[in-house]
């Protein structure tokens, strides 16, 4: 029983896998079924058989990446640093995405950064800017940082630094490789940090 579960969640990857290549390539709503089920290389018909419509597909892509960076970017919270490692951390996981999975975030910018359904989903988008808030406001507490800073404001403007970034490399207009995105995350924080940090 325990294979048979595994060869369908097996099949499953597959299938979302190719869909984000797909929707990366040609945008969600030029994709068709049979174009994500051929790069899967698998039959027309089996996507049906694991999700109702192309719509599903999308969706359990997002929702299934998203929860595990929010994961990711919520362990930090449980370490014992410094605000401001923590606020490094939390902008190197986000940023380091482009680098692991490209077409992930070509998908989540794309076709929901800029959807009609953002305001649907906009408790499940603001999770990481909930996270660098908190952080922020431990900071001030712990007098790491400015007692003058608004922790809501500013964790809306670090979480829009690293939105921009993404987006410049999404649309080609910043350069990412590897080592852009090692400037790009050093510059975020030292920005952020000339602005949070006690003179």
């Amino acid at each position: 029983m325990a294979d048979k579960s595994s060869a369908v969640e097996d099949k499953r990857r597959q299938l979302l896998d190719a869909a984000v290549r797909v929707f990366a390539r040609k945008g969600f709503h030029a994709s068709r079924v049979g174009d994500i089920a051929e790069e899967a290389g698998v039959a027309h018909g089996l996507l049906y058989h694991y999700f109702k419509s192309k719509d599903q597909v999308l969706e359990a892509v997002f929702s299934e990446n998203w929860s595990l960076l929010v994961a990711r970017i919520e362990s930090v919270e449980e370490t014992d640093e410094p605000a401001a490692d923590q606020l490094r951390h939390v902008a190197a996981i986000v940023l380091r995405t482009w680098l692991h999975l490209p077409d992930v975030v070509r998908v989540v910018i794309q076709e929901f950064g800029r959807s009609p359904e953002l305001g649907e989903r906009i408790g499940e988008l603001t999770l990481p800017i909930d996270v660098i808030q908190r952080v922020i406001a431990r900071g001030i507490e712990r007098g790491e940082f400015r007692q003058d800073i608004d922790p809501v404001f500013a964790a809306t403007v670090v979480y829009g630094s690293i939105d921009e970034l993404l987006t410049g490399w999404v649309l080609g207009r910043l350069p990412g490789g590897e080592e852009d995105v090692a400037r790009a995350e050093q510059t975020l924080v030292e920005v952020t940090l000339l602005g949070l940090q006690k003179p």
